[in-house]
């Protein structure tokens, strides 16, 4: 009987994503690793040589597997390298939100992430390229999120507190937004509080956002939000429920260009990206690789 393939592991970790000591985190992947037949190497993430330092890890070590340890910002950083590296992705899901985790199932506990990581499937999933240069592997948007992202991230409370203390900056200052939508099939001028350029179906906070979204079916949505009153804003950002579907558009896609009469907040999986008036984007279909559940519905 053949011998299973004995693979390398390069897990690239964030040590302060989700506002939380990582090295519980560290030691618990040291010791699952020790009872495996692979092998894993850690590498610590800090925000300052990555880009550089990270690929010359990838080149030393030639992993089988690079994994993310962290929330959406560091899973799409991580997904970068996996691409230039023609690598598949794997994912422990260590954020405050954990979006994309939760779009593949993949289980939230180091555990069950690991055993996913060794025993799952690799799945190719869809990108969305945006403005020909950065990847979106869930959701970016223009408008009132993209603003919490960024009040978010200026703060300095994390956890509910400080998401709470952004909602309440962004409904103080919330304002429409005039853009101009153009799918290739069809041009549409519309005033919304934002614009969702969508992978997936819900936000790593639980709301649902376009309820038909797959990450493997070759195209994306484009979800308009045209009213808010802020009864439904408070049931979106603090209850995290759905939105309701009398105020939102949505267009499927397969490339768009966004212009906006003045500029406006953008994000990129929750990566504040700064102010635009224009974007364009398009589906990268099957482009990324992942290690997924066996009975992940992709």
């Amino acid at each position: 009987m053949q011998e299973a393939k004995k693979l390398k592991f390069l897990f690239a970790i964030n040590p302060i994503s989700g506002g939380q000591d990582k090295s519980t985190w560290e030691s618990g992947i040291r010791a699952f690793f020790e009872k495996q037949p692979h092998s894993a190497e850690l590498f610590l993430l800090d925000g300052k040589n990555d880009d550089t330092e990270l690929p010359k890890h990838i080149e030393s070590y030639r992993p089988d597997r690079l994994v993310a340890v962290g929330g959406d910002g560091t899973i799409k950083f991580v997904a970068e390298h996996a691409l230039n590296a023609k690598i598949p992705l794997g994912i422990i899901p260590a954020g405050s939100a954990n979006g994309m985790a939760k779009e593949l199932n993949i289980p939230a506990t180091l555990e069950g992430s690991l055993e996913v990581l060794v025993n799952g499937l690799e799945k190719p999933i869809d990108l969305i390229c945006v403005n020909g240069t950065e990847h979106c592997l869930h959701l970016s948007d223009i408008g009132m999120n993209a603003q919490l992202v960024k009040y978010f991230d200026e703060g300095k409370m994390r956890g509910k507190i400080g998401y709470a203390r952004g909602v309440l900056r962004v409904l103080m200052r919330r304002r429409l937004l005039k853009l101009q939508i153009n799918t290739g099939d069809e041009v549409v001028h519309r005033a919304a509080f934002m614009v969702v350029l969508a992978n997936a179906r819900m936000y790593g906070t639980g709301a649902v956002i376009n309820p038909d979204g797959d990450v493997a079916d070759g195209k994306f949505e484009v979800v308009v939000i045209r009213k808010l009153s802020l009864l439904s804003i408070l049931r979106m950002f603090i209850h995290f429920r759905p939105f309701d579907p009398k105020y939102i558009e949505i267009f499927p896609a397969t490339s768009v260009h966004i212009v906006t009469k003045r500029k406006a907040y953008f994000q990129i999986d929750g990566e504040y990206r700064g102010r635009i008036r224009e974007l364009t984007a398009e589906i990268w279909p099957g482009h990324l690789r992942v290690i997924l559940p066996e009975k992940a519905k992709i």
